[in-house]
């Protein structure tokens, strides 16, 4: 199902810069660190990113939610952000089992919101833990095996365009690859963009997250799509339609709910935005999650 994003707007700005003050957490797990925070007060909903990012990518959505009543552990998946780095994988399945180490520590149940192989890693956490994991939301997610789409390089001009900066990401692991992947992935930029490219680009010249992130982009998400079946809560898919790391981002997402038990899956597909709707549209993304939070975590 197609959802409408018409609720009222938040000052997301003025609320993200209340991320500085938050004391970032840590989680050992197996001799290595998950780093996190936590704000608010009410049922969990725990976030997690993308590649090549850190939980700043929230820095606008995690203080929207706990100002309605949300209390929001916001995650650096391994490798990324203040996490530590010499994890033995990097996969979905890695990924997830840290998400639902983070719910049992805070105790659940939660909802995870999980980009791009965030998204992936909420599926299987959701298939693997199902009395912690309430509900997931995944935007831009990358939940199923992708085939080679020589009809869509050829076609449409921004897949190609990502798939070049991407290709060159995974073999040459320059960071300047990385920001023209950015560029393209971010159609328009939020008004803090500079500062936070910054931010981006002093991390992954970082000793070892460059190669943190080349091992996430070569992990296969066939993990995360043969777990699809098994899924038991509610999902909302959320896509953008210049999303660059599809040809067609509202097909993925049909696929990825086709994939799903019948009548678990939603899907949004917010107009204009590209792989990174909580950064580049965090209002419509708001509106979205609000109703589906409400629907799935009860409060006390």
């Amino acid at each position: 199902m197609t959802l409408e994003a018409n609720a009222a707007s938040f000052t997301l700005i003025q609320l993200a810069n209340r991320m500085e003050c938050f004391v970032t957490e840590y989680l050992s797990i197996a001799g290595n660190t998950i780093a996190y925070d936590v704000t608010g007060q009410g049922p969990l909903v725990v976030l997690a990113h993308g590649i090549g990012d850190s939980r700043h990518s929230y820095r606008f959505l995690a203080p929207a939610l706990a100002a309605q009543g949300y209390r929001v552990a916001n995650v650096d998946i391994r490798g990324c952000g203040d996490s530590s780095l010499g994890w033995d994988g990097y996969s979905r399945t890695d990924i997830a089992g840290d998400l639902v180490a983070v719910v049992r520590l805070l105790g659940g149940p939660a909802v995870i919101v999980g980009q791009s192989i965030s998204g992936g890693a909420a599926t299987i956490a959701a298939a693997t833990a199902p009395d912690l994991i309430a509900g997931i939301i995944e935007l831009a997610p990358f939940t199923r095996a992708q085939p080679f789409d020589l009809g869509g390089l050829v076609r449409v001009k921004r897949f190609r365009a990502g798939y070049t900066q991407m290709a060159q990401v995974i073999m040459r692991g320059r960071v300047e690859n990385w920001k023209k992947y950015l560029d393209v992935a971010l159609p328009v930029k939020p008004t803090d963009w500079d500062d936070e490219l910054a931010r981006i680009e002093a991390k992954l010249n970082e000793p070892g997250r460059m190669k943190a992130l080349q091992s996430m982009c070569k992990s296969s998400p066939a993990d995360a799509g043969a777990q699809l079946p098994n899924v038991k809560c509610p999902v909302l898919i959320v896509e953008g339609s210049a999303d660059p790391d599809w040809a067609d981002p509202r097909a993925e997402g049909e696929k990825i709910i086709a994939d799903l038990p019948p009548g678990l899956g939603e899907l949004a597909v917010i107009d204009g935005a590209g792989h990174y709707p909580h950064v580049q549209l965090p209002d419509q993304v708001v509106a979205l999650t609000l109703p589906f939070l409400d629907r799935t975590l009860t409060r006390a």
